[in-house]
């Protein structure tokens, strides 16, 4: 496929800078000083709508704008099923391997990007992880966005994933209230994990299958932390297989750990039951699970 468009990322200025690059290395920390420059002698960074010619001091309030040229986006599956569609609302089913969101070098490579070409005007009202697959649920108007934003938050939306762990479950069902917060992290200064200083935390999860070295779960999250099913699995010493980032006790791997959105574990979003926001009825919503997950 051809490069995307290419983006601008816009960053606020929340205290004083002795320099643009400092700052611009500190906020996105996957480049250092030297990068900076060279995108700043490209023409490439502006402050509020001023384009750079050399570094300069910052103070709170201002905007920085890095205007990325056009690249070649790493390979995604393009595609993606309907499972329901009607005036208010659309659920379908993302596979593992697509971002949900521009984010982490992907910005036509997306869900949002694929299904706003077809259905113009949705936008999502929540989002899986790169590797997770399953349901995600769109709303198509502002009525029904409000409507289901708030039951979210009311904790009305009941979500049930399907998750494949290592080790096999002592126990039939586990109750995990893990706080999950940020830690340090080599490559990108910190992650979200397991934290004693982190937010409250809640999950249910249920055995569904035990196989040699592995346990199939049913997990409920009643809590929106970033990453929540496979910190606190790996929390109760149940990682999930293949999870690159987080080992037992729901932190990073101590020798080369991965990043967030690296592929490798089994995750999937399999069932969404709320009331529709525009008929009253109850509504429930299921993405068959992949094989290794049924």
């Amino acid at each position: 496929m051809p490069p995307n468009p290419g983006y601008a990322y816009r960053t606020q200025v929340h205290r004083p800078w002795p320099g643009v690059l400092a700052f611009l290395s500190h906020e996105y920390r996957h480049s250092g000083p030297a990068t900076w420059a060279a995108r700043l002698q490209g023409g490439e960074l502006e402050v509020d709508g001023v384009r750079l010619t050399h570094d300069q001091p910052l103070r709170p309030g201002q905007t920085v704008t890095w205007h990325r040229p056009p690249w070649q986006e790493e390979a995604a599956p393009l595609h993606y099923a309907v499972l329901h569609e009607d005036e208010g609302l659309l659920a379908v089913h993302k596979p593992a391997g697509l971002p949900t969101l521009p984010g982490g070098g992907f910005l036509a490579h997306t869900l949002l990007t694929l299904v706003q070409q077809d259905f113009p005007g949705a936008h999502p009202l929540h989002r899986l992880g790169r590797g997770t697959s399953g349901l995600v649920l769109f709303a198509r108007t502002g009525a029904a966005g409000s409507a289901l934003a708030q039951a979210w938050r009311e904790h009305e939306v009941r979500k049930v994933y399907r998750a494949l762990a290592q080790g096999e479950a002592a126990q039939d069902a586990f109750t995990i209230t893990t706080p999950i917060g940020p830690v340090p992290h080599p490559r990108l200064g910190t992650v979200h994990a397991a934290s004693a200083g982190g937010k409250a935390s809640l999950s249910h999860a249920q055995v569904r299958q035990r196989r040699p070295g592995q346990t199939l779960f049913d997990v409920q999250i009643h809590t929106g932390r970033p990453h929540q099913i496979r910190i606190h699995l790996a929390s109760i010493g149940h990682p999930l297989v293949g999870d690159p980032l987080y080992g037992p006790g729901g932190t990073p791997h101590s020798d080369l750990p991965g990043l967030p959105g690296d592929l490798g574990y089994a995750l999937h979003a399999w069932t969404l039951s709320l009331t529709h926001p525009l008929t009253g009825e109850p509504l429930t919503l299921e993405a068959p699970p992949p094989p290794e997950l049924r």
